[in-house]
């Protein structure tokens, strides 16, 4: 598992799905004619009240809202220099910040909201900019 699914799980993305019980389907007659399931809506998944719920509880005072070491260490992932190299490789980062940390952080840190965004959560603009 990618370090990206590791930050999906932690903050609940997919959680709603596998909670939910599967729903009892009766076996249709011979003659009655059988439907499509109806599609189900993707569950919206609330970033910043998981992270500050988190951070209220954390002994460290985290910055997650500028800093990716901070944000993987409030999810209780490895925020090393490796683990944060193998996940901008992970996410395509461009090999010109690659190259240099402070920039890779950056990006690092704005590509993983936006994809959480992408993912169903609800980040706000202001983070993603």
């Amino acid at each position: 598992m990618g370090l990206f699914n590791k930050i999906l799980q932690v903050l609940g993305f997919g959680d709603e799905a596998q909670a939910a019980p599967a729903a009892p389907s009766a076996a249709p007659a011979a003659s009655a004619p059988t439907a499509a399931p109806a599609p189900q809506a993707i569950a919206v998944v609330d970033v910043v009240a998981k992270l500050e719920g988190l951070a209220a509880s954390h002994p460290e005072k985290l910055n997650w809202k500028v800093s990716i070491v901070d944000l993987l260490k409030l999810l209780g992932l490895d925020s090393s220099l490796g683990a944060r190299k193998e996940l901008a490789t992970e996410l395509g980062c461009p090999a010109e910040k690659m190259g240099d940390s402070a920039q890779m952080n950056i990006w690092l840190h704005k590509t993983v909201l936006q994809k959480l965004a992408d993912n169903g959560g609800n980040v706000p603009a202001d983070l993603l900019d």
